[in-house]
């Protein structure tokens, strides 16, 4: 069955009691048993509600995973996650990553007995060199969040199988239709459902997929025990923007696409940061692991920090706000929004400017979005 099928139909039969198509809102938190302990598969939605069930197949569906877990936010699935890791293990960590997964593992999680290394995961023997005998999992992001680095997903893979360590991708920002990590041998692949997923911005969540018996069990036992679930009305909106995952994800690259050449062809503009550039370190890889390049850009303008901040306020079709995936297109200042939490001295030992940009490139007409960033930059000049 192809992705697009996939995403309409899988876990989404038609109701047995009343024949509806669309999956309903089974807003209920407790379930009749007909005798102590015997139930239909449902006993309290913390554990386990019908709609999110149907999510969960879905999305595990596109992921080509066994298994699929939703969460309230991409963060408690990051969390629970994390959890397959006891006091005294070892995780090392993409240098580049979103500032709300840093701030948990360095404000949070460490505080539990957790000690992590971040280093450069574009290249497999740096990552090696950063095991040691209590590493328990390496944790990627790619493309990462913001600079939009790659890493050799199977090459990590198989360097990880040989050393005994889980293998975590953040897959946000590429999505299902742009890459399986499961397939390229991770043993689970994490997403905030908030973000492409979803894609209308109208609703937050998260999700993990596995194919491993024994690490779904773990982070199923998590996702009950711990609670952070999403509620009936969330899955169904995160479900139904899933089912046009594939029609949006091919716009929002087609756009990226030409955002990124446009922006690279303007002597005011430093740096593009874009996978699906020839001139992008790991272009070659990209085209190698994934389907497409994706919908986000990042660059640095002339001007430094000041003119960024400027061209930030001095958009209209782009919005000045932190999350992506959106239909619509967003323009965020990272530093002073979603990575301040990392420190300025980590940004800049990674080549992470004051002055860099995020774009979240929408689905709006092409015209439009370029017109949008021509007049910003004009007005910055």
């Amino acid at each position: 069955m192809e992705f697009s099928t996939k995403a309409i139909h899988v876990g989404q039969e038609a109701d047995p009691s009343t024949g509806a198509t669309i999956v309903p809102i089974f807003a209920t938190s407790t379930y009749t048993q007909t005798s102590p302990g015997v139930h239909v598969g449902f006993d309290y939605s913390r554990t386990a509600n019908p709609t999110r069930l149907a999510l969960e197949r879905c999305l595990a569906s596109l992921e080509n995973a066994k298994y699929g877990l939703c969460f309230a936010s991409g963060m408690a699935a990051t969390s629970a996650v994390l959890n397959l890791c006891s006091a005294g293990d070892h995780v090392v960590v993409s240098d580049d990553l979103y500032g709300g997964t840093f701030r948990l593992f360095d404000k949070v999680l460490a505080r539990y007995g957790l000690t992590f290394s971040y280093v450069d995961q574009s290249d497999v023997p740096t990552v090696e060199r950063a095991l040691h005998a209590s590493t328990r999992m390496v944790w990627l992001e790619s493309p990462t969040n913001p600079l939009l680095k790659l890493a050799d997903i199977e090459g990590i893979a198989k360097m990880c199988r040989r050393h005994g360590t889980l293998l975590a991708v953040d897959n946000t920002f590429a999505t299902p239709f742009l890459q399986n990590p499961l397939d390229l041998g991770a043993d689970l692949s994490v997403h905030s459902t908030t973000k492409y997923i979803s894609g209308h911005s109208d609703v937050v969540g998260g999700f993990v997929a596995t194919n491993k018996d024994a690490l779904y069990e773990i982070v199923k036992f998590h996702q009950n025990a711990v609670g952070a679930i999403p509620g009936p009305f969330d899955c169904f909106l995160t479900l139904r923007g899933a089912k046009t995952l594939a029609l949006r994800m091919r716009e929002h690259e087609r756009n990226a696409r030409a955002v990124a050449a446009y922006l690279d062809g303007r002597p005011d503009i430093e740096r593009v940061y874009y996978p699906g550039l020839v001139g992008h370190p790991q272009h070659d890889l990209a085209k190698r692991q994934m389907r497409g390049f994706g919908g986000m850009v990042s660059f640095t303008p002339t001007g430094g920090a000041p003119r960024a901040r400027a061209i930030a306020q001095s958009t209209t079709v782009f919005s000045l706000a932190e999350s992506l995936g959106g239909v619509e297109s967003l323009i965020c200042h990272p530093v002073s929004m979603t990575h301040g939490s990392i420190p300025k001295e980590m940004r800049e030992s990674r080549g992470f400017s004051d002055a860099l940009l995020r774009l979240s490139v929408g689905i709006e007409a092409q015209a439009d979005i370029i017109a949008d960033l021509e007049q910003a930059l004009a007005a910055t000049n």
